[in-house]
């Protein structure tokens, strides 16, 4: 097809405006996503919402089922447990895995052009909730995973909570640079999830909407200075609206440490 001159200027002027309006709606829509409690610093919260990134609708409903069908042969031999060895999660089961169907390596491969700068580990965590199940409030070890962590949520909508934490007690910076603190009687970084103590009434947090199919991005400031969780099924809400949770599967990447 080929394009006069004098109508080249008029459709990359549209093309233009499309765009924008697309950033605009996908910026909006992120906003509605994320609702701030407690006496946030202006800095600090610049720095979060640089930090803690959100993309809808990031897989289609095909793509979500060729995920699904791809893991839930094995995960449905596995049996839920309630008794973490690190009691941050329970009503859970989970793996790792490192070889993929080819349409699901290139969602995969998606994820890493968009979320990380360069190489994603091997191995992908598959992290499937049950419907009563909880993560409770922690702090992935820096033994473990780098400075960014992103994870496509299938099946359920959840809320996501992230509180300020202790910034000199974990010495974690921005840069992505960090020394956990030593429990008594273990070496640091001994355990995966580290679950400081972050009273809601004396910290400001964050409850972020994630919906289904949707990919959340959380790096440096998010990742290191904030607990996170997923609220659990009876206190499932955003903005004073019930979030129905059921079994919820999180096909979560990370760069090396």
């Amino acid at each position: 097809m080929i394009i006069q001159n004098r109508r080249l200027p008029r459709i990359i002027g549209q093309i233009l405006r499309r765009c924008h309006r697309q950033a605009v709606e996908s910026n909006a829509r992120k906003d509605n996503l994320t609702a701030y409690f407690g006496k946030w610093p202006e800095t600090e919260q610049t720095e979060f919402r640089q930090h803690m990134r959100l993309i809808t609708d990031f897989i289609s409903e095909p793509e979500e089922q060729q995920l699904h069908e791809e893991i839930e042969p094995y995960m449905s031999r596995l049996r839920y447990e309630f008794d973490h060895w690190d009691d941050a999660i329970h009503g859970f089961r989970e793996t790792e895995r490192k070889k993929w169907f080819p349409k699901n390596r290139e969602i995969l491969e998606r994820v890493r052009q968009v979320a990380f700068d360069g190489a994603i580990m091997p191995y992908v965590h598959i992290l499937d909730l049950a419907p009563d199940g909880v993560i409770k409030p922690h702090v992935d070890s820096t033994r473990y995973c780098g400075n960014t962590i992103s994870g496509i949520s299938l099946l359920s909508d959840s809320v996501m909570r992230l509180v300020r934490t202790d910034e000199q007690r974990y010495q974690q910076q921005s840069s992505g640079s960090a020394t956990e603190p030593t429990a008594q009687g273990s070496e640091p970084d001994a355990a995966y999830r580290h679950q400081p103590e972050v009273p809601l009434g004396n910290n400001f947090y964050a409850d972020i909407l994630l919906p289904r199919r949707s990919l959340y991005i959380m790096s440096h400031t998010a990742r290191y200075n904030f607990t996170h969780e997923i609220l659990a099924k009876e206190h499932s809400q955003f903005q004073g609206t019930l979030v129905p949770r059921t079994r919820r599967i999180s096909i979560i990447c990370r760069n090396e440490p």
